[in-house]
């Protein structure tokens, strides 16, 4: 079982990546935790935000296989509790299948990147940058792990 976050947007501030260093060693080691990072597609004058947006859904694609479960973090998508993120991790863990979450470019993802994602998440109705939407997930599954194991990071 593999656990990997693919994000569009190789530079982030110093903060995202200690945060997301911090907690992703916490991660159980049998999850085999990886972070992809893929460029983000040149933006700018005379360019086309929709060739970007399918630029870096192709390259996203590509890193997919076609056993894996894959969870789009999208805006439009299901809001969970935390307690409810640990409900459903267990049940996605329990599938065996490699478990991929997606966070896409500055402009969103691809209309293909959306119908490869087997589940959509919503970390808030808010519009979040990149490098905190990736501490989030990061912290969000370190806190599902704990829940789950009676570890006593979470309190209610």
């Amino acid at each position: 079982m593999h656990i990997r976050l693919i994000a569009v947007g190789e530079r982030q501030p110093s903060w995202v990546a200690s945060a997301f260093d911090n907690y992703a060693a916490r991660l159980p080691r049998q999850w085999r935790f990886r972070l992809h990072n893929l460029p983000t597609a040149r933006r700018g004058k005379g360019t086309n935000a929709a060739a970007a947006i399918d630029s870096e859904g192709r390259k996203i694609l590509e890193l997919l296989k076609p056993a894996d479960f894959v969870v789009l973090l999208d805006e439009r998508g299901k809001q969970l509790s935390s307690g409810a993120l640990s409900a459903q991790l267990q049940d996605w863990l329990a599938a065996g299948r490699d478990l991929i979450f997606v966070i896409g470019g500055p402009d969103g993802v691809s209309g293909a990147c959306r119908q490869r994602a087997d589940y959509r998440w919503a970390l808030s109705k808010l519009t979040l940058p990149h490098g905190l939407a990736r501490v989030l997930v990061i912290e969000q599954l370190y806190r599902a792990w704990s829940i789950g194991a009676g570890h006593p990071y979470h309190r209610e």
